[in-house]
């Protein structure tokens, strides 16, 4: 794996990375009010994580149908760990406009599993055909590419069904609003904070600012999946790196180079956290993940 130069774009190390001080200043380098301790994101990731993965473990259980073994591979590939970004982003911008977490955790799940259903599908050897996934074998390596497929549907299926039982569609938020964010599930951090938010009871003035955020945010993390798949090794990001390059994929470092890729990242982080600027402290976890979204290297 390459060395990350001393006076690379990419600065933060060590401990400075575990704890991002964003709540001490703004995007213009301003100190901002009410300065504290950094959040510690790493922490925080775990935490929120956790949660996460226990409600997800309560959603996909064998209901004494004849159909173990497809839960069985549903099972595996949404409990096999992995950042829950997606989910936390939920959390977070449900609680950055004063929202609790009970509010968003049924639309969290959905996430997951949609991001699951399509990790499943995309590892199937018809279309990338990759055989590890967050540190172990793919789906169909272990359940085969027929019930591979089937346990993808089904947690797609089952994404819709758990919205509907959650009750997060409310008065304050129609049916039809909460279902236009599912619709845009091709974007998935878009639809991660847009859908939080307005289950927290968001202001539009704030859903164009959180948009703003996670279009930021999603480029941005693209950006470095881009980068460490040449950077990076296998074990660092259990799945296979250096792919894009052998399959001829266009990606960032491909088209602009390391250096550029590195500044467009930055470039990103800057306006991530900018576009959070009129929000108080309780984004301070927001603020935090667009640059864990930068710094990671997993």
């Amino acid at each position: 794996m390459a060395e990350a130069k001393r006076d690379h774009p990419r600065a933060l190390k060590g401990a400075a990375a575990a704890e991002i001080n964003s709540r001490a200043v703004s995007s213009d380098g301003r100190q901002r009010a009410g300065g504290g301790a950094p959040l510690e994101i790493e922490r925080y990731l775990r935490e929120r994580a956790a949660i996460v993965e226990r409600a997800l473990a309560d959603a996909v259980v064998e209901r004494g149908v004849p159909a173990g073994r497809l839960f069985e591979a549903m099972r595996y590939s949404l409990l096999a760990g992995g950042k829950r970004l997606r989910p936390v982003l939920a959390l977070a911008a449900c609680e950055a406009v004063g929202g609790g977490l009970e509010a968003a955790m049924g639309f969290a799940c959905a996430i997951e599993m949609i991001h699951t259903y399509s990790l499943i599908h995309d590892d199937l050897p018809c279309m990338d055909d990759d055989d590890l996934r967050r540190g172990r074998p793919t789906n169909h390596k272990i359940y085969g590419e027929a019930i591979a497929t089937l346990a993808g549907d089904a947690l797609l299926t089952d994404a819709f069904s758990m919205l509907a039982k959650s009750g997060a569609a409310s008065a304050a938020v129609p049916p039809a609003a909460l279902l236009a964010t599912v619709v845009e599930l091709a974007e998935l951090f878009i639809a991660a904070v847009r859908g939080g938010a307005r289950l927290g009871g968001a202001t539009q003035a704030q859903l164009e600012a959180l948009e703003a955020y996670a279009r930021a945010l999603g480029l941005a993390f693209q950006v470095i999946d881009d980068i460490l798949d040449v950077e990076a090794s296998t074990e660092q990001m259990g799945k296979r790196t250096g792919k894009d390059v052998v399959h001829g994929k266009n990606t960032y470092p491909g088209l602009i180079g390391l250096d550029k890729s590195w500044q467009l990242a930055r470039d990103l982080e800057r306006r991530a956290h900018h576009a959070l600027d009129g929000f108080d402290h309780r984004a301070e976890p927001l603020r935090a993940l667009a640059s864990f979204a930068v710094e990671r290297r997993l």
